[in-house]
C-alpha cells in the first residue's frame, strides 16, 4: 500500500469523463489532517475544477474507521512550544499561519466547488475533518458515522468553518454542540443541517459502480442527486435515531440566558438523568473557560458574516490561538503528557476578564492572508 499522504485517482465513466477521487491516506492516524495532506489537495481539487474531463470529485478516508478524525494538532503543539513570545505570527510561528491559512483556503474551495464534490462521511468526522465534510455538495453519513467540534476540550474553538455552519442549525442545536463538543450520529446529521444524504457504507462500491453507469446529463449535480437518493432509499431503514431532535427542547431550554457565563454555568449544572445531556455538560465543564467565552463570542460576532469574513475571522482568531498558550496547554494536557489535568489560563469562568477575550478577535494584519478569497 502506498504510503503517500493522499492518494488520487480518476474513475472513468460510461461517457468517456471521469470523477476525480481523493482517499486521505493515514487510516493508523484516523486520517488526521496533516499539512502535507493539505498542500496536496488544494492544488488538486483547483485543478480538477477547472479540468473539462473531470465531471465530479469524490473524498474519503481510508479505512472503515474514520473519514477524518480531526487535523494534526500534535504538530501544531511543536511548533508552539518552539515559539518565542512576539506579536508576529508569520516570524513568530509560520507552521501555525500556513496550516490555518491553507487549510481555510481549501475549506472555502470546498464550500464554493464548481462542481458536484461527494463527501463519504464514514466513522469519525471531527475538527478539521468537518472542515472538509460540511461544505461539500453531497455529504454523506453512514450508520457509523459520528460527527463532532470538540475543541473545548484543547482551548481553542469550532473553526474550519465551525462559525458558518453552527450558527445555521435549527434554534441554538448549534451553539449548543459547540459549546459541548458533543457527539452526533448520522440522523443528528441530518437533522441539523450538516449532511446530505445516508447510506449504509457497505454500499460505497455500488454507489461509485452506480456513477459509473450513470446517464450522465449536462446537469452533473442531478445525475449525482438520483444517484444517491436511490442509494439512500435503500438505507433509511437503518437510520438511528436523532438524539439532538430528541433533546431539541431540552437544548432550547439550557441553552437561554442572559449571559455566556450564565449559559455555562446552566448547562454544567444539569442534573437530570439522561446519558447524553450527562456526557455533554461534563465535556463542557472540564474544558477551557477561555474557549467557553471564545465560541459564544465568535459565533454571535460572524452570525450575520459572510463565508469569507467567516474564514478570514477564522484565521485571525486560530493564530491569536497558537500565539496565547491556551490552545496548547490543552493538547499538552490531552495528547501529549496525557494527565488530562490542564492549567487553564483561567481556573474558572467567571473569571475570565473581557480584556482576555477581547484581544483574542485584535486584528493580527494589516492586510489578512485570506483576503484573495
Amino acid at each position: 500500500m502506498s504510503d503517500l499522504p493522499v492518494l488520487f485517482t480518476e474513475l472513468p465513466l460510461n461517457n468517456g469523463q471521469k470523477i476525480g477521487v481523493a482517499t486521505l491516506n493515514a487510516s493508523r492516524a484516523l486520517n488526521a489532517l496533516s499539512l502535507e495532506m493539505i498542500e496536496q489537495l488544494l492544488p488538486k481539487f483547483r485543478s480538477w475544477a477547472s479540468d473539462t474531463s473531470i465531471t465530479a470529485v469524490w473524498l474519503e478516508g481510508m479505512g472503515d474507521k474514520a473519514f477524518c478524525a480531526g487535523g494534526d494538532i500534535v504538530a501544531l503543539y511543536r511548533s508552539m512550544t518552539e515559539y518565542t513570545g512576539g506579536s508576529d505570527p508569520a516570524k513568530e510561528n509560520p507552521y501555525a499561519e500556513t496550516f490555518f491559512t491553507t487549510e481555510y483556503k481549501l475549506d472555502y474551495l470546498i464550500h464554493t466547488y464548481p462542481k458536484p464534490l461527494i463527501v463519504w462521511g464514514n466513522g469519525i468526522v471531527m475538527g478539521g475533518g468537518m472542515g472538509l465534510f460540511a461544505g461539500a455538495a453531497f455529504r454523506v453519513v453512514t450508520e457509523s458515522s459520528r460527527l463532532a467540534m470538540p475543541e473545548i476540550t484543547i482551548g481553542l474553538y469550532p473553526d474550519v468553518g465551525g462559525s458558518w455552519f453552527l450558527n445555521r442549525m435549527p434554534g441554538r442545536t448549534g451553539l449548543f454542540l459547540g459549546l459541548t463538543g458533543a457527539n452526533i450520529n448520522a440522523a443528528d446529521a441530518l437533522f441539523v443541517g450538516l449532511a446530505d444524504r445516508f447510506i449504509t457504507h457497505e454500499q460505497r462500491n455500488a454507489v461509485l459502480g452506480a456513477l459509473e453507469e450513470a446517464p450522465w446529463s449536462e446537469d452533473a449535480f442531478r445525475t449525482v442527486n438520483q444517484v444517491l437518493r436511490e442509494f439512500e432509499n435503500r438505507s433509511l431503514d437503518q437510520l438511528p435515531e436523532s438524539l439532538v431532535q430528541q433533546h431539541y427542547e431540552e437544548i432550547q431550554f439550557l441553552t437561554d440566558a442572559d449571559s455566556a457565563q450564565e449559559r455555562v454555568k446552566k448547562i454544567t449544572a444539569y442534573a437530570g438523568e439522561d446519558k447524553w445531556l450527562q456526557r455533554a455538560a461534563h465535556t463542557l465543564a472540564a474544558g477551557s473557560p477561555t474557549s467557553m467565552l471564545l465560541i459564544q463570542e465568535q459565533l454571535q460576532r460572524t452570525r450575520h458574516a459572510s463565508l469569507k469574513e467567516v474564514f478570514r475571522q477564522e484565521l485571525n482568531l486560530s493564530i491569536h490561538a497558537a500565539l496565547k498558550g491556551e490552545f496548547a496547554e490543552g493538547i499538552r494536557a490531552l495528547l501529549i503528557d496525557k494527565d488530562k489535568k490542564p492549567r487553564w489560563h483561567y481556573p474558572t469562568v467567571g473569571a475570565v476578564e473581557a480584556q482576555w477575550i477581547n484581544s483574542f478577535f485584535e486584528p493580527l494584519w494589516d492586510t489578512n492572508p485570506l483576503s484573495d478569497l
